[in-house]
This record gives structure tokens, C-alpha cells and sequence, in this order.
């Protein structure tokens, strides 16, 4: 496991086995939530190149996401920390509590450490700043792909 320090940083996250294997399926699921649809949207565009991918779900707000989470658990979850109608971090720590998505990646223009700390705290598996682009969201789905499709052949 990471140290307490590493999971701070952006982008960092946990060094274990994030999919476990009572979720192992043909693809890996994921949902997005988040209140621009624009970055929606380019999520959504980079995410469809992936193999062994499939978008379950998306969201504008926090009751939206949450109630779709709750139906339909997916793998992962993209978050953004400001969604509308509620608290990102909230969301984070409901679907942490409840066990609806094994690994959650948190998306935010609001990168200052708080933010970072609390979002760790509360659960986050990834920690992203928006800024850097989508580049880094790849690189982390990209190595949970891997790690979902190295379980599944087990």
C-alpha cells in the first residue's frame, strides 16, 4: 500500500488490487459524473476507445449520480469534487460506505492540498486536477483495464 504521504499527490493512488474479484465481468463498468457536460462528454469520447470498456452511466448532479450507482454498481467511478446538488465528497463517501464502486477517481479544478486531503480521507482511490487534462484520467484506466483483465483470467 501507498504510504500516507504518496496518496496525497495528484494523480497517485492506492498499490493494491483496486477490482475485486466478486465484480469480475466481461467488461469493466464505468460511470461518470460530472457537472459539465462538455467534460462529460470528452470523457465519454476517450473512454469508448478502450476494449473491454463499457459506460454504464452518467450524471449532471449528485442525486442523479448517486441514485444511478445505487441501481446499477459499476467498476469505477469518475467524480467531480464540485458537482451540482451536493458535495462530490459526499457522494465519494456515500458510495464508500454503501460498497457501490470498488475504485473512485476524483476530478476537480480545485487541486490545493485541502481538497486532496479530504478527498483521500474520504475514500478516493485517484485524486485528478482537471487542468492536466484527460491525459492522466487515461493512464489510470488504462492500468485498471490491465488489472481487471489480469483477474479475470484467474
Amino acid at each position: 500500500m501507498s504510504s500516507p504521504r504518496s496518496r496525497g499527490r495528484v494523480g497517485v493512488g492506492k498499490s493494491r488490487n483496486l477490482i475485486p474479484r466478486d465484480r469480475l465481468k466481461k467488461s469493466m463498468k464505468v460511470f461518470i459524473a460530472d457537472d459539465s457536460h462538455l467534460f462529460r462528454r470528452q470523457l465519454i469520447e476517450m473512454l469508448s476507445e478502450f476494449e473491454g470498456l463499457e459506460i454504464v452511466g452518467q450524471a449532471g448532479n449528485a442525486q442523479e449520480a448517486l441514485a444511478a450507482i445505487t441501481a446499477q454498481p459499476p467498476d469505477v467511478v469518475t467524480l467531480d469534487v464540485n458537482i451540482l446538488g451536493g458535495s462530490g465528497i459526499d457522494v465519494l463517501m456515500k458510495i464508500k460506505r454503501d460498497r457501490l464502486a470498488p475504485v473512485v477517481i476524483m476530478l476537480t479544478n480545485q487541486s490545493s492540498l485541502p481538497y486532496r486531503r479530504k478527498c483521500m480521507q474520504a475514500g478516493a482511490d485517484f485524486f485528478v486536477d482537471k487542468a492536466v487534462g484527460i491525459s492522466e484520467v487515461r493512464q489510470i484506466i488504462e492500468g485498471l483495464l490491465l488489472q481487471f483483465n489480469t483477474l479475470s483470467l484467474l
